[in-house]
């Protein structure tokens, strides 16, 4: 696929301005695609096939989630994100794509995923990315200061296990259906949830394009660092 046809299908997702998608962004987007879709043709990476949903889905997904956890893309250097079920990367490598100067965890169980974005690292020379082949479980203990966590099998016992990742202070950041939404809300900050998040609640704003995705943050409180 050209850059001009990958540029056009991100537009709503990163704003009326394009929000410095840059020439050198979208060549590594093109190069993403190449391998995603070859991949995909030997292992089930994603059901996603088409090559331009494989834009608007992952990649437009992934970048909106960008920007509103990065509107400035100089982010200061050191910010720790984990990204929770990565899959084939995403939102996690978007976001590095985004915001290059994160170091970046990617956190997949499943052995050829990990390979993939492993190759995929390594063919775009990203730096500071961690591909770590473990369940989320084994990563307890370790904290971020962005948790990043797309719609995966067993939401609400693997999203228990993103929120303990999330350092005093940090984020979590959901990508889910409508009805996920809410199991996060009660799981994080209703009555018997995690008393460490922000009982203000969970910020939500709908993914341009979908009529049930949201992009959903909620802010773990920095006085209490229990798990």
């Amino acid at each position: 696929m050209n850059d001009a046809r990958i540029s056009e299908l991100l537009a709503p997702f990163l704003g009326p301005s394009g929000q410095e998608v840059t020439a050198a962004d979208l060549k590594d987007i093109s190069m993403y695609i190449d391998m995603l879709l070859r991949w995909n043709a030997r292992m089930n990476l994603t059901a996603i096939r088409d090559a331009e949903q494989i834009v608007t889905r992952h990649f437009g997904e992934s970048l909106f989630a960008a920007r509103q956890v990065f509107p400035e893309r100089g982010t200061p250097k050191g910010v720790r994100v984990g990204d929770v079920g990565s899959g084939a990367g995403f939102p996690g490598l978007p976001i590095k794509l985004w915001a290059p100067h994160i170091s970046l965890t990617l956190i997949e169980s499943n052995q050829k995923k990990a390979t993939f974005m492993r190759e995929v690292v390594r063919k775009l020379i990203l730096t500071n990315v961690d591909v770590c082949n473990v369940r989320a479980g084994a990563m307890v203990g370790t904290l971020f200061d962005v948790v990043t966590l797309r719609a995966v099998e067993r939401f609400e016992s693997v999203l228990a296990t993103a929120a303990s990742l999330v350092a005093p202070g940090g984020r979590l950041v959901l990508l889910v259906g409508a009805g996920q939404l809410e199991v996060a809300e009660i799981s994080l900050t209703g009555v018997g949830g995690k008393a460490d998040f922000d009982a203000a609640g969970v910020e939500a704003v709908p993914v341009p394009l979908s009529e049930s995705r949201m992009l959903a943050v909620a802010r773990r409180n920095r006085e209490n660092q229990g798990g």
